[in-house]
């Protein structure tokens, strides 16, 4: 008899753990949860789980992580949205939910570096209090994957895996979720950070124009500009100087009579430079006479910490690797990091033209990896044994038919309503600040639209909000930005 209990026990674990691995296509866990933001304290509603994307013929083709947050006690009408997305491509939706927007944060120094124990805490700062939020992970991040047919096949990556394919299916898929939680008659905004940016500026056009579904605002963090990338010379590395200025001043290596000013009392000076008269000498190319070339190379050396002589050598057209590298060689021997260059890193040799990895990745990574698999299994109560992709395979992504600035132009063009908050760091070396503010005037050439567009700097680089100070500044703007743009009984016209 015993032995049938123990075989009966046996089998019923073994079973239990030989399941296939797959993620559920239509679920949601809902828990409730306690904060207080601003001084308030109020109860709020978690709701995480998945929801189908669709192919014409009404099957499955993937399913979406999602985590949405709302504030109990409220109605739904009068509370704005905000659907928020990360970027890569490929990256989940982890950032922003645990270390800028979400209720809850990392347990991380007021810097933003990693600290032991890892978990989350309450986030003060949270726009909980005047919106609900989303966090919403495309195919192959976080949680979400697509879905075999019946025939065991998976779908194409075509259907996912590109600049237009990406806008169009997540575009569905909010329509899907808005009209599930009853959330159309909300003001809606949608915000993205870094690729996100891409995939936002598109969906703002394509909700509008295929869904029908009106913004109140799109909001641009960090954001990555695929249009500008493909400009080339002379634009791209004109652009680039004011972040030179900016990594060099905070490490302190300008000239004095840079170092003793405020950053940013110098940054509009450098910026006008680049414009006026760096992007024209670039553009000479070959060309250019010996006397400009070399009084260029000597203001950007005044301006980016770089030797001049490194300078001449790159024909003015410094890559921002080099720069990572090449900063503190002299001085400390170390790199400064990618997306942060407040951060430093130590690489096998000096020598070299680029760092051999990113210092402030890695130590995102340290922190942020442990507290959502946590905190979504602890406090959301979502358990299941797939991997939760911090980043995904979506490669090749396609990047052809890029009209992304073109969509968010026709987006506000035809909605009086729509603005545009645009947040970057200045120590960002991968999608610069001033990248971000020479894409939000090529949005609208006319200029007839430049008072909806609002840009905020900080002190800090890509995901800004891991600084505490900026933490509070970058909410306190978003607050704002939405305060700002709410219709308040104005009617949508011209």
């Amino acid at each position: 008899m015993k032995k049938i209990i123990f075989l009966s026990c046996f089998l019923i674990v073994f079973l239990s753990y030989s399941q296939s691995r797959k993620i559920p296509i239509d679920t949601m866990v809902v828990t409730t949860h306690n904060t207080t933001i601003k001084g308030q304290n109020f109860s709020y509603t978690a709701t995480t789980g998945t929801q189908p994307v669709w192919d014409t013929n009404g099957d499955p083709t993937a399913t979406l992580f999602y985590t949405y947050y709302k504030r109990n006690n409220t109605k739904s009408a009068d509370r704005p949205l905000i659907i928020s997305f990360n970027g890569g491509p490929g990256s989940a939706s982890v950032w922003m939910h645990v270390a800028y927007t979400g209720p809850r944060i990392l347990n991380i120094d007021d810097e933003g570096y990693p600290v032991q124990p890892y978990g989350f805490r309450n986030n003060p700062y949270s726009i909980l209090d005047v919106a609900d939020i989303v966090f919403v992970n495309p195919v192959n991040t976080g949680y979400s994957r697509m879905i075999e047919d019946k025939d065991g096949k998976l779908p194409d990556k075509k259907l996912f895996f590109g600049i237009n394919a990406d806008i169009k299916y997540l575009a569905e898929w909010v329509n899907t979720f808005v009209s599930r939680k009853n959330r159309w008659e909300s003001p809606k905004y949608i915000i993205g950070e870094s690729y996100g940016g891409t995939r936002v500026m598109g969906l703002s056009n394509e909700l509008q124009s295929s869904h029908w579904m009106y913004l109140n605002g799109v909001i641009l963090v960090s954001p990555a500009d695929y249009n500008l990338y493909s400009t080339g010379q002379p634009i791209y590395s004109a652009i680039n100087l004011p972040y030179f200025t900016a990594a060099a001043w905070y490490h302190k290596v300008l000239p004095t009579a840079l170092q003793s000013k405020d950053l940013t009392e110098i940054l509009p000076e450098v910026e006008d430079y680049a414009i006026n008269i760096l992007m024209p000498a670039i553009a000479k190319g070959g060309f250019i006479s010996d006397a400009e070339r070399n009084d260029v190379a000597e203001r950007m050396s005044y301006y980016s910490g770089l030797n001049k002589k490194a300078i001449i050598q790159h024909n003015l057209v410094v890559p921002t690797s080099f720069f990572w590298k090449e900063l503190l060689r002299d001085r400390t021997g170390q790199t400064i990091g990618r997306l942060d260059s407040r951060y430093l890193g130590i690489d096998k040799m000096e020598a070299g033209t680029r760092p051999d990895y990113s210092a402030e990745l890695t130590s995102w990574l340290h922190s942020f990896t442990p507290a959502i698999n946590h905190y979504i299994k602890k406090e959301l109560k979502f358990d299941t044994d797939i991997k939760y992709n911090m980043f995904g395979s979506v490669r090749p992504w396609d990047r052809e038919n890029n009209t992304t600035r073109e969509d968010l132009r026709k987006a506000m063009a035809a909605n009086p309503y729509l603005k545009v908050l645009n947040q970057s760091g200045y120590y960002d070396g991968a999608t610069t600040y001033f990248a971000a503010k020479y894409t939000l005037s090529q949005i609208d050439p006319s200029g007839k639209m430049k008072d909806r567009f609002t840009f905020k700097g900080y002190r800090s680089g890509h995901m800004m909000y891991l600084r505490n100070e900026d933490l509070i500044k970058s909410n306190d703007d978003l607050r704002e930005f939405i305060k700002n743009s709410l219709a308040k009984g104005k009617s949508a016209k011209y």
